[in-house]
């Protein structure tokens, strides 16, 4: 288990190099100029020189990110252009918000994926199956973007049952229930395209496992209905734990639409203000800070999966 996770943090090394090389590129050669969008296109041109060499923008590609890349392992991230303040102090509060949204949308996909899918496996044909299936191709195939737009316009604009937008801190005068009552409607919104996947994996798992010889053996020795759908749950749990981890990593860096509609502060929302600001540092660190995070759960995920499943520990 120990040589599986070490290959799985080797292997994680040069993904996070590769992530960093091809945004610092992206970023870079995006059309636009930081230091005019910063200072203004009417900017006397000492002021735009002083910046363009604080920045290093003078410099070749390479030098600017192999120069970006050793202040990084070292903890720097440099300094947001648009906020004038460290990246990671401006990070750090949106990633704990976009940790808040992501958890909430996940236990709808976690719960509502396993509820539709062992649903859809139990009776297939019969109509909780159908209605089953058909929720979740509706879920699949519903706009995100749209969704939360009617979210917003029915419970927020026209009942005027939750808040259309915004967030509140847990320790805040509005306290835990303020907090829920503003992450209905996004983790609703953002819940929604994996919660179909789920759904779809998990039925599609449950139903091969159902049918298969180990259901027919366990029937064949006298259990009973709950004992062997217990068994056949526990096999089909690792196509549930990893379309679950998969779903979850896309939670992490796929919020962007649903924060920036919600306002909702957090890594989307942040990065989305950086784009339109061309704030380079502020880019390359928020998208650092996803890629890892991406690679953490992935890297959980197959832990998880070789520990409930021993050949997957063996080396292909």
């Amino acid at each position: 288990m120990r040589r599986f996770l070490i290959r799985r943090l080797l292997l994680a090394v040069p993904t996070l190099v590769g992530v960093t090389l091809v945004v610092f590129a992206t970023v870079a050669l995006v059309p636009g100029d930081p230091v005019s969008a910063f200072l203004g296109p009417g900017a006397p041109p000492q002021a735009r020189q002083e910046l363009t060499d604080r920045l290093g923008l003078d410099r070749p590609l390479p030098v600017q990110y192999a120069d970006w890349l050793t202040h990084a392992l070292h903890g720097d991230l440099g300094t947001s252009i648009a906020g004038q303040r460290p990246v990671d102090q401006l990070l750090l509060p949106a990633l704990g918000q976009t940790l808040i949204l992501s958890a909430a949308a996940f236990t709808l996909v976690l719960v509502g994926g396993t509820l539709l899918g062992a649903v859809g496996a139990l009776r297939p044909r019969g109509p909780l199956g159908r209605l089953s299936g058909a929720l979740s191709t509706i879920s699949v195939s519903a706009p995100q973007y749209s969704v939360a737009l009617l979210l917003i316009a029915v419970f927020a604009v026209r009942l005027r049952w939750l808040p259309a937008g915004g967030t509140h801190d847990v320790f805040g005068d509005g306290g835990p229930q303020d907090l829920l009552r503003h992450l209905v409607l996004p983790a609703v919104a953002a819940a929604l395209v994996p919660l179909g996947l789920t759904a779809k994996v998990f039925r599609a798992a449950l139903g091969s496992v159902l049918a298969g010889d180990l259901a027919d053996s366990l029937r064949a020795r006298g259990l009973s209905r709950t004992a062997v759908l217990r068994h056949c749950v526990h096999n089909a749990s690792p196509a549930l734990l990893t379309i679950g981890g998969l779903q979850l990593a896309y939670l992490l860096e796929g919020v962007v639409f649903v924060e920036t509609l919600f306002a909702w502060p957090g890594l989307g929302h942040l990065l989305y203000d950086a784009l339109t600001a061309r704030d380079l540092p502020l880019i390359q660190g928020g998208v650092l800070v996803v890629a890892v995070a991406f690679v953490g759960v992935n890297i959980l995920v197959d832990t998880a999966h070789a520990w409930i499943d021993p050949r997957v520990r063996s080396p292909r």
